[in-house]
């Protein structure tokens, strides 16, 4: 569908020798403000071998080299290429304030740096932050038109600290499922100006029921007199409307109701986008602030072992998406590439993904809101199993719960998301102490509850499953035979789906009926030239590799089958949509060239699904 938004082109920032920019597009689309400076492009930068720039005047000095932002130094994109370990390293660059800036307060915004970022202006320290994969932003205070600010960032990145780091590999070259680092800046950085009264976030909470959408605005101070209107517009035209007081409480709810001529559902079939304009206003009657965003009317509901959207027994074709790109790494190369990876997908005959060991950037979400594909947000877990004994060798920290709230602020409203998954294969033998794993796995489900209650959240997918309340139970299977696959996975309909273990001992709480898939699957190995890659390393993916094209159509065909044939299952998810570097089992390689007949894939795929077939009881 086409977008009910125009996004606003970048005001000039007055740095000296600017190029065109990599990855120019307004980067936050669900919550635009025109005014805004782009800062991506040539900044200094320095490595930092021994993490003591700061002792030696990094802060305060020019930086030995350059790089191209927002693209991480281990890419080829950002004109440094190193991959080796580098526990912290050194940004700097300068903008000036536009006149249209003046007397305002202005934001620097960072759309994610890995892994702990902190933030100097003008030499003074402005904020710090932790966690690879979230967005944070840095006041600058009230700016004067024509004033030049300085903007330094260190980014640590320690190679033997416990993070939360996706797929990113501890060792120093790429092993099995392990890709190369992604160190400091790696999306766009950018700067606005607002009024001291603004809009600070707003969360839509669209309800099929009742046809309407809550709207929770949160502004920047509760002013004498404020208020917000609130307009709800259907292709341009506006179909509902209100206006609520600003002074009364930190976060005013407002109730936009549809007639029922203007219901329009989003779906994988129609999804239809509402457009929403949002206006702040002062006691005087002064217009502080606008914001545009969008959203879309849609329900998930569980009823008993069936996930419904919109009502309706949807069969979700998912397929496992790591986002990596080898010339850029995490960062999309352009923004085309992030709508062309969707696009991919859905030409293979899926309906959706999940967004693998990685918070993907907003404007992802933005196309796959866009197209009507369904999307599971996820983290990237990854980084923190270690030796210790058994039952004891997960060590998640306290900072994946603040960095996945963090994601669930930034990415509550996008209707593609019909799910959440904070984490990933985590696998710790069960026994009869509570141990840090346990309390980070209830609390960040929990998090997830509290912060949106109209999604479904699985507490950890495949592996082990420790909180007895998780909305959805799965497992991960590479088993490579479709008969013996079927006789793994043929307990579901008598109550006893497939469970992982750690060597055979138990990960996982017993399973209590919830709607059950298999969220890995698949992973099927094959390289056209069974040769090596680039680097020299060996090829690698799941079990036997087929021998040929027609061999893996086979196999494809019969694990889709098993899994497609079973009434009880509403969904799989098959790894992966492309190569990763190693790791080469994807239906396109690591440049998105097809690697088989994708009519056949797709045909395999939309054959109907036993579980489209179902009736709400």
């Amino acid at each position: 569908m086409t977008s009910p938004l125009s996004f606003p082109a970048p005001l000039p920032s007055g740095r000296d020798g600017e190029l065109p920019q990599p990855r120019s597009e307004y980067p936050r689309p669900q919550f635009v403000r025109d005014g805004w400076i782009n800062l991506n492009g040539a900044w200094e930068f320095e490595i930092d071998a021994g993490d003591s720039g700061l002792e030696r005047g990094l802060l305060h000095r020019e930086l030995a080299g350059s790089i191209l932002v927002p693209f991480a130094p281990e890419s080829s994109a950002s004109g440094v290429g190193n991959t080796d370990f580098m526990d912290a390293v050194w940004y700097r660059t300068r903008f000036t304030v536009p006149d249209e800036w003046d007397g305002l307060d202005g934001v620097l915004h960072f759309g994610a740096v890995d892994h702990d970022a902190t933030v100097w202006v003008d030499g003074v320290e402005a904020v710090r932050h932790r966690g690879g994969f979230t967005p944070f932003q840095a006041g600058l205070g009230e700016l004067a038109a024509g004033d030049e600010l300085t903007i330094v960032v260190r980014a640590r990145d320690l190679r033997n600290e416990p993070k939360a780091g996706g797929k990113q590999s501890t060792w120093y070259g790429n092993t099995d499922c392990y890709y190369t680092r992604t160190t400091g800046i790696w999306q766009t950085v950018w700067a606005e100006a607002v009024d001291p009264l603004h809009l600070r976030r707003v969360k839509i909470t669209p309800d099929v029921g009742s046809s309407s959408f809550a709207c929770a605005l949160v502004p920047s101070r509760n002013s004498l007199g404020a208020s917000a209107t609130v307009r709800l517009l259907a292709d341009g035209v506006m179909v509902a409307t209100t206006t609520v007081r600003l002074d009364t409480a930190m976060s005013s709810p407002a109730l936009l109701q549809l007639d029922e001529a203007d219901v329009h559902l989003w779906g994988p079939t129609h999804p239809f986008l509402y457009g929403v304009e949002i206006e702040i206003v002062d006691g005087t009657g002064r217009i502080t602030d606008h914001v545009s965003s969008y959203a879309g009317l849609r329900s998930v509901a569980i009823d008993g072992d069936a996930v419904l959207i919109n009502g309706e027994h949807v069969f979700q074709r998912l397929v496992l998406d790591q986002g990596y790109w080898p010339e850029s790494l995490m960062t999309a190369p352009d923004d085309q590439a992030l709508v062309r990876d969707i696009q991919l997908s859905l030409d293979a005959g899926f309906n959706g993904a999940r967004l693998h060991q990685k918070v993907f950037e907003e404007r992802y979400l933005y196309h796959a809101d866009r197209l009507g594909y369904l999307v599971w947000g996820e983290f990237g877990d990854w980084g923190v199993s270690g030796a210790g004994a058994i039952g004891h060798n997960q060590g998640p920290t306290a900072s994946f719960v603040t960095q996945w709230l963090e994601a669930l602020e930034r990415d509550v409203n996008h209707p593609a998301i019909i799910g959440w998954c904070p984490l990933n294969e985590t696998h710790q033998t069960l026994h009869d102490r509570i141990t840090v794993l346990d309390d980070v796995t209830r609390g960040m489900f929990l998090a997830t509850k509290l912060a949106d209650p109209t999604r479904p959240v699985i507490d950890a997918s495949g592996y082990s499953h420790r909180v007895p309340e998780t909305d959805v139970w799965d497992a991960h299977s590479y088993e490579q035979d479709p008969v013996a696959f079927a006789q793994q996975q043929g307990g579901l309909s008598a109550g006893r789906p497939f469970a992982n273990t750690e060597d055979g001992r138990t990960i996982s709480i017993p399973y209590a009926g919830q709607p059950f898939f298999v969220s890995e699957f698949g992973g099927i190995w094959w390289n056209a030239e069974l040769a090596r890659n680039d680097d020299g390393r060996d090829s690698w993916g799941y079990g036997q590799r087929v021998r040929d094209v027609q061999e893996f159509h086979e196999r494809f065909a019969g694990l889709v089958s098993v899994l497609r044939e079973n009434a009880g299952m509403f969904g799989y998810c098959y790894t992966q949509l492309t190569d990763t570097f190693q790791e080469q089992n994807g239906l396109y390689d690591f440049d998105r060239r097809p690697k088989f007949d994708m009519s056949v894939v797709r045909a395999v795929q939309h054959q109907a699904a036993a579980y489209e077939a179902r009736e709400r009881r």
